[in-house]
């Protein structure tokens, strides 16, 4: 796949690269990156000789038929694993558990501290769980990461990308070796994970937002609902008064046809 898939990236969209020297020759190390667009896990493993390993649900693994089949052997081809989402805990106990067993083979993890791809190019307060308790349960270094630009190549909803230069910048490893064994401390995973994001902010340029992006996107959803609602009610009230003209004066409403 990093010959065929990310060749092609390489040579078609030209990524252009920032800090590729803290990102260690081997041993374990997790890649916590913003999240702009559905080929995020594409373009970074792409410009990396190691390879990466990030989460995906399920249902892309398990889908019938032959679309199904190939669906599955892509992305496992590009690292990907499948985490299943039901059950009490649903993804959060399967990602870390994933995460854990990655850094324990000495690999590179990647995930994305947001939870979702951001619904309007700014970045949003990261999830405490997966990110801060795989660091503190392994001491794995976590190195942040920046995309820049990709929303633009294939924002969401869009299967056809847009040929332009994504960007990509890469910080300096953080240490968090001095919170060892206190994954259990709601606190503590709090201010992991914002250290880390404040990290990318810094190297993506966005603007940040304090919210969780599910939570943005359910507001962005509620507006559009309410503005379409708004312009039904509009249109049916414009409707009604032009009834209204036409039966109180027959003669001007022959007159404005």
């Amino acid at each position: 796949m990093k010959f065929s898939i990310g060749g092609s990236l390489k040579l078609a969209f030209r990524p252009w690269v920032e800090g590729l020297e803290n990102i260690p020759a081997e041993g374990p190390a997790i890649l916590a990156s913003n999240h702009l667009s559905f080929s995020d896990s594409f373009f970074l493993p792409a410009v990396l000789d190691r390879k990466v390993t990030f989460i995906a649900k399920a249902e892309y693994f398990t889908s019938p038929g032959v679309k199904g089949k190939l669906t599955a052997a892509f992305f496992k081809g590009v690292g990907q694993l499948p985490v299943d989402r039901s059950g009490a805990r649903g993804a959060g106990e399967a990602a870390i558990k994933s995460g854990i067993d990655v850094i324990e083979r000495g690999e590179l993890f990647g995930i994305y501290p947001e939870g979702t791809r951001s619904p309007d190019g700014r970045l949003y307060r990261g999830k405490p769980g997966g990110l801060a308790r795989v660091a503190l349960a392994t001491g794995a270094p976590v190195i942040p990461v920046a995309m820049i630009d990709t929303e633009k190549i294939q924002p969401p909803g869009k299967v056809v990308p847009k040929l332009m230069r994504p960007g990509i910048r890469i910080g300096k490893p953080l240490d968090f070796s001095r919170y060892h064994g206190m994954d259990g401390d709601r606190f503590i995973l709090r201010s992991v994970t914002d250290e880390v994001m404040y990290e990318i902010m810094k190297l993506s340029g966005q603007e940040y937002v304090d919210i969780y992006a599910t939570a943005a996107k359910r507001q962005i959803a509620d507006a559009e609902k309410a503005a379409a609602r708004s312009e039904k009610a509009e249109k049916a009230e414009k409707a009604d008064a032009a009834e209204s003209t036409a039966k109180a004066d027959p003669a001007a409403a022959d007159s404005d046809k």
